[in-house]
């Protein structure tokens, strides 16, 4: 049994699906399972970190989303019989990176906090999400043919939720992953402008990206992110502008596929933009 927490999230879902396709069993587990709509081979759990043998009873593996890496939690996990905890982590978390940077002091302290464990781990580090464009793009495009962006030449190498969860099912069926942390990026640098043309040319409409103040758009184009990080956020993005990306190849060489564009992301979200598939 594979325990997958974070299941209704972008990459717990696709990992849910690519799971069992595989024929394994899966436990997902959400704080709301009558809405999950997740297939119907999984193990719907209620997320009720004080019912352990209810999330892990059975369980050898875990995928672990940051938020819920607690010190209990994983105690819980290696009492009911779990061994092998599989860490969606950051990108963030790097040589010389800035270590008081809201979103490397999370994963970095989960990421300890597993180390501490005494469990077997393998840690996925992904840098820019190509879904992070359903939050600030989506509405807008949805809506009419301009976008309101910030920084139109911030560079970034967006990668498709599905190649995450298509790494993290080889780390956890295939073995042999155990001790490693795993950089995932997209296989091309494109700018925050190129994003919105290569979704304007998957609903089939020429759209046009107008920047803005990033002080003044930001806490409308990313509602989501908590005050205290958006700041930090925003600074992040703006040292991107015109600086080549990390590229890495691991999603092909962990899966034997090439990690997909996002001009393919964006097709595969078309509906998502207001599109046709």
């Amino acid at each position: 049994m594979i325990v997958v927490t974070g299941a209704t999230g972008n990459v717990g879902r696709a990992l849910v699906h690519r799971l069992l396709a595989a024929g394994r069993p899966v436990r997902a587990l959400t704080r709301d399972p009558q809405r999950a709509a997740l297939p119907a081979g999984a193990e719907v759990v209620r997320f009720q970190p004080d019912d352990p043998a209810a999330l892990f009873g059975g369980a050898t593996a875990l995928f672990l989303y940051a938020q819920a890496g607690t010190a209990d939690l994983l105690e819980a996990a290696r009492a009911h019989g779990v061994r092998h905890v599989v860490l969606l982590s950051s990108g963030i978390i790097q040589e010389g990176a800035d270590e008081t940077h809201p979103i490397h002091v999370m994963h970095a302290t989960v990421e300890q906090r597993i180390r501490d464990s005494g469990l077997d781990w393998t840690f996925l580090r992904p840098n820019a999400f190509a879904t992070n464009a359903l939050q600030w793009a989506a509405p807008q495009v949805r809506a009419g043919n301009t976008v309101r962006g910030i920084f139109a030449g911030a560079l970034s190498a967006p990668i498709h939720e599905d190649d995450i969860a298509a790494v993290a099912e080889r780390v956890l069926l295939d073995g042999g992953h155990e001790g490693a942390a795993h950089r995932l990026t997209g296989p091309a640098a494109t700018t925050n402008a190129e994003q919105v043309a290569a979704i304007g040319a998957a609903v089939g409409r020429e759209l046009t990206f107008v920047e803005t103040d990033p002080r003044e758009a930001g806490p409308e184009l990313f509602p989501h992110v908590p005050p205290h990080m958006l700041e930090r956020l925003l600074r992040t993005f703006e040292q991107t502008v015109g600086v080549p990306p990390e590229i890495t190849d691991g999603v092909e060489r962990i899966t034997g596929t090439p990690a997909r564009t996002f001009a393919q992301w964006a097709q595969d979200h078309v509906e998502d933009f207001g599109g046709k598939a």
